[in-house]
């Protein structure tokens, strides 16, 4: 069993076809997926999904991309938010200065209600990163001086030196369908200087499918592909790299609970 610890359930064609994706999921070994919160105006969409099937979780949370649609987020109301048994993690936050959607100043302010919401919870925070690389770490380590949190990178795609302050700080790292592309050599050389027992895997569905299924919608089976990739790209047996990633899932996200598997 395998677990998708980061998708985007309430977006693409998933929604039209929810018990297609959920039974295509079984059917490839996925026992649990996280759903992401990426707007908090779509955080009920979000819950309800959670709520509905016994082995989806969810988050709250307001992507970097929102910073200015959703500005001045407040830890209280992620705090408020993360009430319910489902929701199990804080975020998607972060900075992503690849696009600039939104201003820094937002994104970092955002960010940072994040992590105290985060470290107010115990709730891991899931860090979205990309280009930013040097304030993203200025940034998590400021904030731990001032109190621990746990977290994720999730769909890392940064430097080695990246990677190394994240596990640096006691974080989890998360491997996307990314890791399969041909032009992601960087990505796989850093991959194997992720301890097994910190590492995640998920698919970002809708987005970014990996081998062999680049050009369709992603969806949460697809998870298999990623750790089908890693497991001879670290040269581990699938067992045995699908059980510590299903084991450091719920290592982290202690609010979920593991489903029972028959003997």
């Amino acid at each position: 069993m395998i677990v998708d610890s980061h998708c985007h359930l309430n977006y693409g064609t998933m929604m039209e076809d929810m018990a297609g994706v959920m039974a295509r999921a079984k059917d490839a070994g996925v026992e649990t997926m996280l759903a992401i919160n990426a707007r908090l105006s779509e955080y009920d969409d979000v819950l309800a999904i959670a709520e509905k099937y016994d082995h989806v979780y969810g988050t709250v949370g307001s992507h970097p991309h929102e910073s200015e649609k959703e500005p001045g987020v407040l830890a209280s109301d992620l705090i408020e938010k993360a009430k319910p048994k489902k929701i199990i993690g804080i975020g998607e936050s972060g900075l992503d200065f690849f696009y600039e959607y939104a201003p820094r100043d937002l994104q970092e302010a955002n960010f940072r209600a994040h992590i105290a919401a985060s470290r107010a919870t115990g709730l891991p925070l899931i860090v979205h990163a990309r280009e930013a690389d040097d304030l993203c770490i200025k940034i998590m380590r400021e904030e731990m001086e001032k109190g621990a949190y746990p977290a994720v990178i999730h769909c890392f795609t940064a430097s080695r030196a990246f990677a190394e302050a994240s596990l640096d700080l006691g974080f989890y790292i998360s491997i996307s369908g990314i890791v399969t592309f041909n032009s992601a050599k960087d990505l796989q050389e850093t991959t194997k200087i992720i301890p097994l027992d910190r590492l995640l895997i998920e698919t970002d569905a809708p987005y970014l499918s990996p081998v062999p299924k680049r050009g369709k919608p992603n969806e949460p089976s697809y998870v298999k592909h990623t750790a089908e990739f890693l497991s001879k790209h670290l040269e581990i047996p699938y067992a045995d790299l699908a059980k510590a990633t299903t084991d450091n899932f719920y290592t982290l996200f202690t609010k979920a609970e593991r489903p029972c598997q028959s003997l």
